[in-house]
């Protein structure tokens, strides 16, 4: 009886593998059954994508060739931070992106990790996110401009840009909304509104400084540990990234002016309020006075004993509401 040979398992983890074919200048997307022994190209560049949620993963990519193991550790670190290594002309590290859900895109941060060498790309997230389903869409649609990996690497970090691009469209929307209510005649506290908004500016705005710095210093390492070619994505990159940190910055700047002017007119609004508040105080002071006096159980009180006392304690509280009157207008009060 013939022993059954042995199945190669699939790559754990999967989400999509893609072979890029230098001649033909096209891309295969592989089933998700692909194997490791199938992953071998002579002419060309892979794409894997994987997910982190497969525990499987980090086995695979330790046998992986050409996978080193500072290159393993950015792959699959659950760590929540940036960074852009450069060693070797391999690249890996961590990028920020946003997670999207199956119907409906999210401004959660999410974290992608990537490597990229001369003849393989490896990317790996835990939650769905946006700009590498975007990537995958601009490289089925136009899979002859990817040369390289590193343009795989360069369309990815422009994809973040062109998603921090429509967050920054909605999130001015939402300010021209908070805006419009604001300046309006009839006042109202949009405080509640407006501070999610401050919030996702601020966090948008220190993650893209943190990539635009890394960015910035993996460009000036030194050319034995660059990539063929990324010196010039690189550069191309870092004017993507301070256009839209300007568009950022002004929107974070907006947010703040409006938060200072919905204080200013709160505050006003209470002072306008604490000053009737004195005024009817100031007016009613002197008729309580008077009332009080009247008040009191003693003896020999004034138009106790008289037919028309009482409309004579009324006299006098007018005669007090006058000079309080008379005494605000004196000092300029009213």
């Amino acid at each position: 009886m013939d022993t059954p040979p042995l199945m190669t398992p699939a790559i754990p983890g999967l989400v999509w593998a893609y072979r890029f074919d230098a001649p033909t200048r096209s891309c295969i997307r592989l089933p998700l059954e692909t194997t490791s022994s199938q992953l071998a190209v002579e002419d060309g560049f892979l794409w894997l994508h994987l997910s982190l949620a497969d525990s499987r993963v980090p086995a695979f990519l330790e046998n992986l060739p050409g996978v080193t193991p500072p290159a393993l550790a950015a792959l699959t670190t659950r760590d929540t931070h940036a960074a852009i290594i450069l060693d070797e002309q391999l690249i890996y590290g961590t990028l920020i992106d946003f997670q999207k859900e199956f119907d409906s895109e999210t401004r959660d941060i999410g974290w992608l990790h990537f490597f990229v060498s001369d003849r393989l790309i490896i990317t790996t997230r835990l939650q769905p996110l946006r700009s590498i389903d975007r990537l995958k869409s601009q490289m089925e649609k136009n899979a002859a401009r990817y040369k390289r990996p590193i343009d795989v690497f360069e369309t990815l970090v422009a994809e973040f840009q062109r998603t921090l691009i429509s967050l920054v469209m909605e999130l001015t929307e939402e300010l021209n909304l908070i805006e419009d209510f604001v300046y309006d005649n009839a006042p109202r506290d949009e405080r509640r509104k407006l501070a999610p908004v401050r919030r996702t500016v601020v966090r948008l705005h220190r993650h893209l400084r943190t990539v635009l710095t890394l960015m910035r210093r993996a460009a000036a390492s030194d050319e034995d540990d660059m990539p063929d070619g990324f010196d010039d994505a690189a550069a191309r990159l870092i004017g993507r990234l301070e256009a839209v940190d300007h568009d950022v910055y002004a929107l974070q700047e907006r947010a703040r002016l409006l938060h200072e002017e919905i204080d200013s007119k709160l505050s006003s609004e209470t002072n306008r309020h604490l000053y009737i508040l004195s005024l009817m105080t100031a007016f009613l002071l002197p008729p309580s006075l008077v009332t009080g006096f009247f008040g009191m159980n003693t003896d020999g009180l004034p138009f106790a004993h008289l037919e028309h006392g009482t409309l004579f304690a009324f006299g006098a509280i007018g005669l007090s509401v006058a000079a309080a009157w008379w005494l605000l207008r004196r000092v300029g009060i009213l």
